[in-house]
């Protein structure tokens, strides 16, 4: 995994198997991921690299981080539930994202043209983080726990005792990485292959 910013725009994340080739995604948007890094180290923001990518804080809080997917590159922030979002341009990640919101581009034009917005949006999320403002989370459970992880708990209940010992979000980590599996038998596998971190009372990503 990357270890800092000058790395992840020359070569990737180095999550998969595609970092440091010419087949990486930050070379499909190489142009709109640097002028987006100008606009955002303009707001203040200090740049930093965590999980392999961009991010950006300010006094040592996580606001958004820049990144690279194959059909746009994306701001993605942190609280993004907690802008007023008066252009309508936030998405969530995923289905079950409860925070995070991206904005995504898809040209030099389009950053450009939403250049304004954004930095709107950069001292709005700013100012969420000078007031203290916390996004309130469902419980996880209230995501839904798929079926073949209930089975899966009730064949071993260390498993259960295990998952439910988890932090809220380490809870909440696991269930969005297994709903969002389309095939039982891809939830199955996913499950299989988190049993032993989970017995560790480590996170997803630990």
């Amino acid at each position: 995994m990357t270890k800092d910013t000058e790395t992840y725009f020359a070569e990737g994340c180095g999550r998969c198997k595609l970092g440091g080739t010419p087949a990486c995604k930050v070379h499909t948007w190489a142009e709109e991921l640097q002028l987006l890094r100008t606009i955002l180290l303009d707001c203040t923001l200090v740049e930093e690299s965590k999980w392999g990518v961009p991010c950006y804080t300010y006094q040592g809080n996580n606001v958004l981080m820049l990144a690279a997917f194959k059909d746009f590159c994306s701001v993605s922030f942190f609280k993004g539930a907690l802008l007023q979002d008066e252009a309508g341009i936030l998405v969530r990640a995923g289905e079950n994202t409860q925070a995070a919101r991206l904005i995504r581009f898809t040209s030099v034009q389009d950053v450009t043209a939403r250049a304004e917005i954004l930095r709107n949006y950069i001292f709005e999320a700013i100012e969420i983080e000078k007031a203290g403002l916390k996004v309130e989370f469902k419980p996880p459970e209230e995501l839904g726990i798929p079926e073949e992880f209930l089975n899966r708990m009730n064949q071993m209940p260390a498993l259960k005792d295990a998952f439910h010992a988890l932090t809220p979000g380490r809870r909440r980590g696991y269930l969005i990485h297994f709903s969002g599996a389309r095939q039982s038998k891809t939830r199955e596998a996913r499950i299989e292959k988190c049993i032993p971190a989970i017995l560790s009372g480590k996170g997803l990503n630990e």
